[in-house]
């Protein structure tokens, strides 16, 4: 038997605290449901699910799964479950601001998403947000999130300033300047060291020093995400914004992503275009994700409509939903990310439009749509043993809906409850998001 130490200083026996964890866990059976197996697409009629503490522990039948003895039954007749939504790019703290950050980390997860991968923002302020919503003291996804590396050219941008305040952009182990001289294994275990699941790698960085990061990061076990795509052949894990690619169809990529000059559409008014054909080739044989993030260029060609004395944004937003179902269409793993958020009168996460865009526009067939939302969105993060699908073992993040989603992803807007780690939460128990949240007042 082990033995161990407790607080108080008196010897305990590990393994029979173990034990009595275990059996504290509550189960809980829902029956009746249609179960959606994203990873073939199938519905699975009249099932159950049966959950100990924070882990599915059988899936099967409802005629043939009946509760154990204690066990608490949910009838989830008429509804279909899916795996919890996995929105792959978000901006939870650039700058900080808690009050905002809790009320679209709440929108989401009752609009169940369970998951988020942010893509690099003040680390300080983002660690606590996702230890808060980890551990239950504030109702959100769980967050996985990047460290940021770019050239020293970048921390002129406003935005790291943002994310940096009280230092020096370019200076912390979360926004980093890099350079052929930086020592590589220690900036990147600096990184690891604020939690990051990623080393996100960003702007004027040439590719032999996207590959030395990559290597390194690699090695210390941390993924790799990049937003330009000169950088696929340094073994990036994946990379973010299908109109980046598009430059590489342009006679010039542009130096800086802040200020960067209109994608020239006309290469691609002939149809596909060989050149991004070809990366979408590499993406795919390579076994990178593509996070296109449709919802952001929507987003810009809204803004602009409505300002159009403002600058025009660097591409359209039919491009992008082109170039969407070209990737689509070359066999590329996609993701459902936004890089945004809805306005505050809209009850859904900004995450339900990037599905229906992705399905719309993009011409992706509504279960592709939702293996992009739960399964390959685990595997961006690198949790696709322990989310992404709806099967023992993984952890019990569902999402209940009223309309089937592989007919139509506009399901999500149906959601009648998120379970998260197993924790239930009732789409009628929502709060709408206040102005006071949206203005981060407390």
């Amino acid at each position: 038997m082990r033995i161990g130490r407790s607080l108080a200083g008196g010897l305990v026996s590990l393994s029979l605290v173990a034990t009595q964890a275990l059996a504290a866990d509550p189960e809980v059976l829902y029956r009746g449901a249609t179960v959606i197996d994203v990873a073939t697409g199938k519905a699975l009629p009249d099932m159950a699910i049966l959950t100990r503490g924070e882990v599915i522990e059988t899936v099967g039948p409802a005629s043939k799964l009946t509760a154990p003895p204690g066990a608490r039954v949910v009838n989830v007749v008429g509804l279909y479950a899916a795996p919890g939504l996995v929105n792959s790019h978000e901006h939870l703290a650039t700058p900080p601001n808690r009050p905002f950050a809790e009320a679209m980390m709440r929108r989401d997860l009752y609009g169940g998403v369970t998951t988020v991968r942010d893509m690099a923002d003040d680390l300080r302020a983002l660690a606590d947000l996702a230890r808060a919503s980890r551990v239950g003291e504030i109702p959100g996804p769980d967050i996985y999130y990047a460290a940021l590396m770019a050239g020293p050219e970048f921390f002129k941008d406003p935005r790291t300033h943002a994310a940096t305040q009280g230092a020096v952009a370019g200076q912390t182990p979360w926004m980093q300047a890099v350079t052929e001289t930086t020592d590589m294994p220690l900036a990147v275990a600096r990184a690891q060291g604020t939690g990051a699941t990623a080393i996100k790698v960003y702007a004027d960085l040439p590719g032999d020093l996207v590959a030395k990061i990559t290597a390194e990061a690699h090695r210390q076990g941390m993924l790799v995400w990049a937003s330009p795509a000169e950088v696929l052949g340094a073994g990036v894990d994946s990379v973010s914004h299908v109109c980046m690619l598009a430059y590489q169809a342009s006679d010039a990529m542009p130096r800086a992503y802040h200020n960067r000059a209109p994608v020239d559409e006309a290469r691609f008014h002939a149809g596909d275009n060989p050149v991004v054909q070809r990366l979408f080739d590499e993406i795919r044989d390579r076994g990178a994700i593509l996070d296109a993030t449709l919802w952001v260029y929507d987003e810009m060609a809204t803004e602009h409509a409505a300002h159009p004395d403002g600058p025009a944004p660097y591409c359209s937003a039919a491009l992008a939903e082109r170039l969407a179902n070209q990737a689509w269409r070359a066999g590329d793993l996609i993701v459902a990310g936004t890089d945004g958020f809805s306005p505050r009168t809209d009850p859904w996460p900004a995450l339900d439009d990037e599905l229906v865009l992705l399905q719309d526009k993009a011409g992706m067939k509504p279960a592709d749509v939702l293996r992009a939302a739960t399964l390959t969105g685990a595997m961006v993060v690198g949790r696709q043993k322990e989310i992404g699908t709806i099967e023992p073992g993984k952890l019990a993040d569902l999402a209940f809906v009223r309309e089937n989603p592989l007919q139509d992803v506009r399901a999500f807007r149906t959601v009648v409850l998120t379970v998260k780690r197993g924790k239930e939460y009732w789409r009628r128990d929502f709060p709408p998001v206040s102005a006071q949240e949206m203005n981060g007042e407390e």
